[in-house]
Order: C-alpha cells, then sequence, then structure tokens
C-alpha cells in the first residue's frame, strides 16, 4: 500500500493524492478481515490492480475505482454511497466494472467456438463491457488490471475453474488488450493463460528457452555491443536492448511454421533487438545503420511509422542476418511510441490540473472503431448477433486495403472481396458479381492481404446477394456486418419464396447426408413452430446447413439416456459405442451403411465378430431380421463420447476433365480427411461417377466435406451411399 501512494506521489499533485488515500484507506477497512482463496488479505488484490495502473500515470479518479472496484459486490456497499463520499465520476467507474465482473463473459465448447443457441446472459454480458469501453474506456482499463492479477493467483482455484478462467481470459481479454494497443498486457494474460490451458507445451517450450539461456543472452550481449559501436560512431543517442520472446508467441509462430513444414529454428524474431531512439527522423536513420552492418532478410521489412497498425502501434521491423549468420529482429521506434506500444490507450490518458483526464485528438480518431460498438448496439437485432459482430469484426487482427480512388478501408484479417464490397455500401455488396485484386480478376472467396487495392465489379440490375455466401464452409464471408447485410436483405424477400428455397435446401442437405429425421423434428429442435418456419429461416440465411448438421448431431447424442439400463463401453475400433445391456465385446461398422455419430443405429450380435453397428434405416437389417428367430442378437446401442474416426461411402457424381480426382483430393486435404479408397466409373456420356470412401469425424465434417466438393469444378452432386450386402458379410 505504501508502494501505491509513492507512485501516485510523483506524478499527482496532492489535492488528487488525497482521493486516492481516501479511497484506499476506505478499501482497507471494508476488506478487513476478507480472504482471498490463495490465503492472502483480499486488500492486496485492488491494491495491486491499482498499482498497475499508477504504473501507467493514470489519473487520479481512475486509481480510486480501481481500489473500490469490489466494495459493492463483496462489501454490500451502494453506488450511491460511493457517490457521495468520492464523487460521481469515481462512482459510475465502479459500478461499471461491477456491472462486467457479475455475469461470465462467454462458455466456449471444448473446439473454441460459441455454443448454439449462445446464452443471452454470456452474450449480454459481452455486450455490456464493450458498450460500457466506447462510453469511457477506463472502466476496461481497470478490468484488465483486475484480470492481470486474477491470472496471477489463478493457481489457488479448482481445476476446472481455472481451465474456464483462462480460456475466456486468451479469448475475449488477451484480444482486447492488443485492440487497445496494451501489449505488456496482452503477452502477460496470453502466457498466463496458455500455461493452464497448454501445460505440457508451455513447460516444453520453456524447458528449451531455459536450456539455451545463457548461449541466447551471450548471443544478444554480443549483437547489442556491436550494434552500439556502430550507432555511437554514427552519432545516435540510442537506447540499444535484447527483446524477451513470449512463450505464447513462440508457440503460435511454431504452429505456423510447422503448417509450412519448418522448424522452431527457421523463426526470424527468436533472437530480437530493439533500439529507442528520440525522433521519427532517427528511426530511419537507424535503420540505415543496421542494414548496412547485416545484410537484410528478403520479405521481413515492415514499416509501421509510416503506416500504423489499427491500436496505434508504431514501429519499425526488420531482421537481418547478424553475427554467424543467425537472423535477428530489429525493431526500431521512439520513446513515446514504445510507451504506446506497452500502455496503448491508458498512455493517451494523462492527469490534467484540475481534474479529469485528457485525451488527444489523433487517439480519438485512431479509436473509432469503439464508436461503431454504439452504432451496433442499436443496429443489430439480439445479443447473439452483436456477439457475432463482435468476435468477427473487433477481435481478429486487421488488414488494411484499398479502394481505386486510394481511400484506406479497415477489415478483419481473412476478410474477402465481398466483405470489402458490403464495407463500402450496402448496395454495392448485393449488386457484387466478381472482384479484381491488384487489377487482376480473382474469386470472390480470396482472403485479402495488406496494402491490396480491390476493385468490385458490379452488375447493372439490382440481382441480390447469393445464399451460398452465407455458408461458412465455402468462405465467401468473413465479416459479421457482411453476413447481416445478406441476411437483411433475404428476410425482406416474400415469405413464400423464403419458404421454398429452404425447403429445397434442407431436403437437399437430408439427402446428402442420408438422413431421414423428420422435418418436423428438426423444427422443433430450432424452436421453430412449424416446419414452414424453419424452412423461412433457412431459406433467408437465419439457419445455416452447417446448423443443422450440428444440430442433427447432438440431438441424436441426447436421444439414449445411458444412465436408464446398465451399460457398457465398448472396447476395439469402435471405442465411440455403447452397448445398452450387453458386457464388454468387440464391435465394427457395419461396411454396407458407414454409420456416423449423429445417426440411429442398432447393433446386431454376430458368431464371430462382437457386435456390427448398422443404420436403422439400413438395407440389410430386413434380413439380418430374417435370419434371427429367436430376436435376441438385435441390441441396442448408442453413440459414445469418443472422437474417433468414422468410414462412409461418398458417390461423386461430375463431368469428365483432366484434374478432377486431384482437385477433389484436395478439397478433402482442406478439410484434414483421409481417403481409404476411391473408385471410377467412365460413363458414354463423358460424365464420370467417382466412389470414394473416406474417414470423417460426424455430421458435421461431412456437411462441410460436402460443400468442399461441390465446390470443385465439374461436379454437380455429392451423396452418402449404402451398400447392399449378403446377411453372411457381418
Amino acid at each position: 500500500m505504501q508502494a501505491l501512494l509513492e507512485k501516485v506521489r510523483s506524478y499527482l499533485p496532492q489535492d488528487r493524492v488525497q482521493l486516492v488515500e481516501d479511497a484506499l484507506e476506505y478499501a482497507r477497512e471494508l476488506h478487513e478481515g476478507q480472504k482471498r482463496r490463495s490465503g492472502e488479505p483480499y486488500i492486496e488484490h485492488p491494491v495491486s490492480a491499482a498499482t498497475y495502473l499508477a504504473d501507467l500515470l493514470l489519473d487520479a479518479t481512475t486509481i480510486a475505482a480501481a481500489l473500490l472496484h469490489d466494495v459493492v459486490e463483496d462489501c454490500g456497499v451502494s453506488v450511491d454511497e460511493l457517490r457521495e463520499r468520492f464523487g460521481d465520476e469515481v462512482a459510475r467507474l465502479v459500478d461499471g466494472v461491477t456491472k462486467l465482473t457479475q455475469l461470465d463473459l462467454l462458455g466456449l465448447d471444448e473446439n473454441g467456438t460459441l455454443p448454439t443457441p449462445v446464452d443471452d446472459e454470456q452474450a449480454e454480458s459481452l455486450r455490456k463491457m464493450l458498450v460500457a469501453m466506447a462510453e469511457d474506456i477506463r472502466v476496461v482499463l481497470i478490468k484488465l488490471a483486475d484480470r492481470l492479477h486474477n491470472m496471477r493467483t489463478l493457481g489457488a482455484l479448482p481445476h476446472h475453474r481455472r481451465i474456464a478462467i483462462a480460456q475466456e481470459t486468451l479469448d475475449i481479454y488477451a484480444p482486447l488488450a492488443h485492440r487497445l494497443g496494451m501489449g505488456e498486457v496482452k503477452w502477460q494474460l496470453e502466457d498466463l493463460s496458455f500455461r493452464y490451458l497448454q501445460p505440457i507445451e508451455y513447460k516444453s517450450i520453456s524447458k528449451r528457452l531455459t536450456t539455451k539461456r545463457r548461449e541466447r543472452e551471450a548471443y544478444i550481449e554480443q549483437v547489442t555491443e556491436v550494434l552500439k559501436r556502430e550507432l555511437a560512431r554514427a552519432n545516435f543517442n540510442a537506447e540499444v536492448t535484447g527483446r524477451p520472446k513470449h512463450i505464447y508467441s513462440i508457440h503460435h509462430k511454431a504452429q505456423a511454421y510447422a503448417a509450412q513444414g519448418k522448424q522452431l529454428g527457421d523463426i526470424y524474431d527468436l533472437f530480437a533487438v530493439r533500439v529507442l531512439v528520440p525522433s521519427v527522423q532517427d528511426c530511419y536513420g537507424v535503420l540505415g545503420v543496421v542494414h548496412s552492418l547485416w545484410r537484410p532478410l528478403p520479405g521481413q521489412f515492415d514499416d509501421y511509422i509510416a503506416n500504423p497498425k489499427e491500436n496505434d502501434y508504431q514501429s519499425l521491423h526488420t531482421s537481418v542476418r547478424s553475427i554467424g549468420g543467425l537472423p535477428v529482429e530489429v525493431q526500431v521506434r521512439t520513446y513515446q511510441m514504445h510507451r504506446i506500444s506497452e500502455y496503448g490507450v491508458a498512455s493517451h490518458w494523462s492527469y490534467k490540473e484540475g481534474g479529469g483526464a485528457g485525451k488527444d485528438v489523433k487517439f480519438e480518431e485512431r479509436m473509432t472503431w469503439l464508436r461503431q460498438l454504439l452504432e451496433w448496439q442499436r443496429d443489430v437485432s439480439g445479443t447473439e448477433e452483436f456477439l457475432e459482430n463482435v468476435r468477427t469484426d473487433i477481435f481478429r487482427d486487421q488488414v488494411f486495403v484499398y479502394t481505386p480512388k486510394n481511400a484506406i478501408k479497415e477489415l478483419p484479417a481473412g476478410a474477402t472481396p465481398i466483405d470489402f464490397a458490403y464495407r463500402i455500401h450496402t448496395e454495392l455488396g448485393h449488386r457484387c458479381i466478381g472482384a479484381k485484386v491488384n487489377g487482376k480478376l480473382v474469386g470472390l472467396d480470396t482472403q485479402l492481404k495488406n496494402g491490396d487495392t480491390v476493385e468490385i465489379l458490379t452488375s447493372r440490375v439490382a440481382r441480390g446477394p447469393s445464399l451460398d455466401w452465407l455458408n461458412s464452409h465455402l468462405g465467401y464471408v468473413k465479416t459479421a456486418t457482411a453476413r447481416q447485410s445478406i441476411r437483411a436483405w433475404f428476410r425482406r424477400e416474400e415469405r413464400g419464396e423464403n419458404v421454398q428455397r429452404g425447403r429445397d435446401l434442407l431436403r437437399r442437405e437430408l439427402k446428402r447426408l442420408n438422413d431421414a429425421t423428420d422435418e418436423v423434428e428438426i423444427a422443433k429442435m430450432f424452436g421453430y413452430a412449424s416446419e414452414d418456419d424453419l424452412f423461412a429461416a433457412v431459406g433467408s440465411g437465419m439457419v445455416s446447413m452447417a446448423q443443422v448438421a450440428g444440430r442433427l448431431t447432438t440431438h441424436a447424442d441426447s436421444r439414449t439416456d445411458p444412465t436408464s439400463v446398465d451399460d457398457a463401453s465398448l472396447t476395439g475400433p469402435t471405442a465411440g459405442i455403447t452397448v445398452l445391456g450387453v458386457g464388454e465385446l468387440l464391435t465394427r461398422m457395419g461396411e454396407c451403411c458407414h454409420p456416423l455419430p449423429g445417426d440411429d443405429i442398432t447393433g446386431y450380435v454376430t458368431r464371430s465378430r462382437g457386435v456390427t453397428v448398422h443404420r436403422t434405416d439400413c438395407p440389410n437389417l430386413n434380413s439380418l431380421h430374417a435370419s434371427d428367430s429367436s430376436g435376441d442378437r438385435m441390441v441396442p446401442v448408442s453413440w459414445g463420447k469418443s472422437r474417433n474416426q468414422y468410414p462412409v461411402r461418398l458417390k461423386i457424381e461430375a463431368f469428365d476433365r483432366m484434374g478432377l480426382l486431384h482437385d477433389i483430393t484436395g478439397a478433402t486435404s482442406i478439410e484434414r480427411v483421409n481417403i481409404r479408397g476411391s473408385q471410377t466409373d467412365v460413363h458414354s456420356d463423358h460424365t464420370v461417377t467417382v466412389h470414394v470412401t473416406v474417414e470423417v469425424q460426424g455430421l458435421e465434417q461431412l456437411s462441410r466435406l460436402f460443400s468442399r466438393i461441390e465446390g470443385v469444378r465439374g461436379v454437380h452432386s455429392v451423396s452418402r451411399t449404402i451398400q447392399s450386402v449378403a446377411p453372411a458379410a457381418t
């Protein structure tokens, strides 16, 4: 507590220090006797959060609110009492932080995606946080300081709570800190989350870094000494230091490099040096010295001074072959740029005599995306749609592309020409029929890169968007704002057209999945009163085929209650199957119908092969029933929780052409699906039928695979098939 007061006294006038002292004393009295799960006095938590904010030189109001941020929830103090004691501004900040703390933000599933449907309270909490952030950024600065200290003491919580909080931190708070330009908070939150979510990988990287720590530090010291000497000769007043790499950052880059077939040693910035200078002119001068001293690596230079990142980050980045030929990343920036890169928006808040916090005009311009939150708050129809906007359009890295008139547009990484068109104007998106990137015609699913110049080709008449653009498997649209505009267009269409379109799409999907689930039952899964309401939702793009496949799988898993009878998990190649009322037996999937998780299934006890699992609509079951005179060989089975791979046979109808099989194989590899076998029948009318047996995890992946294969040039239909075999084959 004394250290906190010394810090605020170093930069605040005495009358503002008094506010902090009063808040500290009040918080200490209220939290007296309270302890955290870690055993430490509770007051240490708000003091730690306030101390971090004091390190950023934030105003007295923010420091006081940080000290009091838990008293409403944990001590029963009213916001009105805080307002009377400390003023309206402190009370408002504490109230904002309290509302954010009352609800968890996100409950992501084991795949790291949003649950369906999204819990209204989860989405509403995130909505409140972001809207509060747009109104007063200091609310979120306090919340980030609060979360940072909580992550440092996370080990005291039960395992399931540690995992949930760490996942939430990695998915929401670390990207939020990045978006606000608070690099120091971002990397600390990422490393702390990574430590609990993937402890084995965390320890592995940490051990590898520690093993060669002395060698690495000795090498960096050698590089910095050489660079200091050269800069001094050129009369530059520069501070040169080694830059530590963070564990999660190395893990993230190692994954990206592994996907390209590269090793960890190929990462250019494992060795990194930072140079701080007084002026922008000095930055470019230092860059010249670095490049004259060591050979720069091609394609490894970025000028974020001339082209700052969306979070106001500025710096020169270059990678060179340094001493011994090892790659070293060099960052060059001014002292002010360094402060912004470490503390982001917090660096734009400074105490001014007379109270309050001041913000510069440039900061206001750079943070216009916060204002968009209030616009989306008014425009979107529900919390789930708002949440989708936030996750896709705000919590992703950004790319900057140019219009033909050289206007810059900011889009989330992975955005396509269609996203670009809708970002310019809704009507331009509706009329989009093609695009040119850097003067060349490209597909509408092309992912845009930094610096691209995009030109949208339009139809002369208003033809409207394609419903395929909403198919997430095809990759046409990545931004929530574009999807929202497309859905709105289809909602304006006549209901009759939507119903017919949706009926055709749904029945086509069920046919190619070979799924006999009743349409009325599917409508109930989505909460619609009738199948026509479901058809209208599908036809307008409100319900996608990916969601249908997911619900079919989830619904099938939930129909059998394994606790109602004696059940035993099986061993063997189908460990994801549970046989009800039977001891452990070897099991196998029926080669005739290849059941998948989500299908209705029945087990048949064979004489020599244990239990064979068939789909309930398998045509071979009739002959099996006929051969089972006693009726004892048919046993109920259900899907377990295993994530095994399951074989399924596909029938692909296509026009014959050179490279067809190569393109089909490429489509399956994108989905990481293994091909077990294939057979091609060539017909006299220049068409072919390709029978392919693939291994998938379930109906959702199979649905994505259908979309991939249907996108191959020349393919006009894909369906799932069942072979008819003799009963003896079981």
